[in-house]
């Protein structure tokens, strides 16, 4: 059991405000719960959001410790715990929404279930900007899309977040890959082991070059709006189409016409129900697994934040300013 008391933390007090650091008491954990001492955070897009007060489907009430990312040494461990000791190196999602304290604080109590064992390969840093992200990649592709090897999939937006991520999980699972984005990613995308797609090329364009106008078997939307439209004419017959952002109006008619089929990723249900929470730990074992087998790997942009500057690394993110995932040092 910790010997502190007292931990800091970045409280958000106001919605668009620096959050303050601050002093407050070490959580106390439930059964099912282990303390995390937090070594490392991972900043995500919906944090900014959640911060900012503008994310309906992410509320967080106020006075709020954000970070829905983290990796982390185990400091103890509730009754009802059994895959996870003192000493252990961990990482998964852990609250930063609906209320659950976050990992922008030096401890964090999580439920064990949202955790795994951290790749023994990555340093806090990398194993913190993966949770989130991979979650995302994973449940689209893998859960939603029951990706197959040899098929070809479609990935808008491959050098964001969860883009360069699906990249490598379905390369990972043996499909042919390819992904859009623009001229500047084009060397990170084929680093990545993908074909590079520009996205200003049209649809009628690539899906003829690519597919000999059949179509990709999936196609996972990461960009959202005219982008998930597109994706929709750009599935075969009988293929799947997936999104992590469905914001916006569409029509479904050249989907159906196509017999295709869609799904959304919402991957903060579980830490907003409390449904499907051990899912989310399996997902990460997944990740494990990939990572120490050397087929997957996180983009880090190298600059270096702590508590007390987290607002910094926020607005890189709301400047579309970051050059891969960005990690408080805690």
């Amino acid at each position: 059991m910790t010997r502190q008391s007292t931990m800091r933390a970045a409280v958000l007090e106001t919605h668009n405000a620096p959050p303050r650091l601050s002093s407050i008491s070490v959580p106390k954990i439930g059964p099912r719960e282990v303390l995390v001492k937090v070594r490392a955070s991972g900043v995500n897009p919906l944090d900014t959001k959640i911060h900012a007060g503008a994310a309906a489907h992410a509320r967080h009430p106020l006075p709020a410790i954000l970070g829905l990312d983290l990796a982390g040494v185990v400091e103890q461990t509730g009754r009802a715990v059994t895959r996870f000791k003192p000493g252990d190196e961990v990482y998964g999602t852990t609250g930063g929404v609906g209320g659950v304290p976050g990992s922008l604080a030096e401890f964090a109590a999580v439920d064990a279930d949202l955790l795994a064992m951290k790749p023994a390969n990555l340093s806090m840093r990398e194993a913190a900007a993966l949770p989130l992200i991979f979650i995302t990649a994973w449940e689209g592709l893998i859960d939603r899309a029951s990706l197959k090897a040899g098929q070809k999939v479609l990935i808008h937006g491959g050098a964001g977040g969860v883009g360069h991520v699906a990249i490598q999980i379905a390369r990972a699972f043996g499909a042919n890959v390819f992904a859009t984005g623009s001229g500047a990613q084009r060397a990170t995308i084929e680093a990545l082991g993908a074909v590079f797609i520009d996205r200003d090329t049209a649809l009628e364009t690539y899906v003829a070059e690519h597919t000999g106008g059949r179509g990709f078997d999936i196609v996972y939307d990461t960009v959202g709006g005219k982008v998930l439209d597109a994706s929709f004419a750009a599935v075969r017959r009988f293929g799947h189409v997936v999104s992590a952002l469905g914001w916006g109006t569409h029509a479904l008619a050249p989907l159906s016409f196509l017999a295709a089929s869609y799904s959304g990723v919402f991957t903060l249900l579980p830490l907003l129900t409390g449904e499907g929470r051990a899912h989310h730990g399996e997902i990460m074992n997944e990740a494990t697994r990939l990572v120490e087998a050397g087929k997957l790997a996180p983009m880090l942009d190298a600059r270096r934040f702590t508590l007390e500057n987290v607002d910094d690394a926020y607005a890189l993110i709301r400047d579309h300013a970051a050059k891969g995932k960005l990690v408080v040092d805690v």
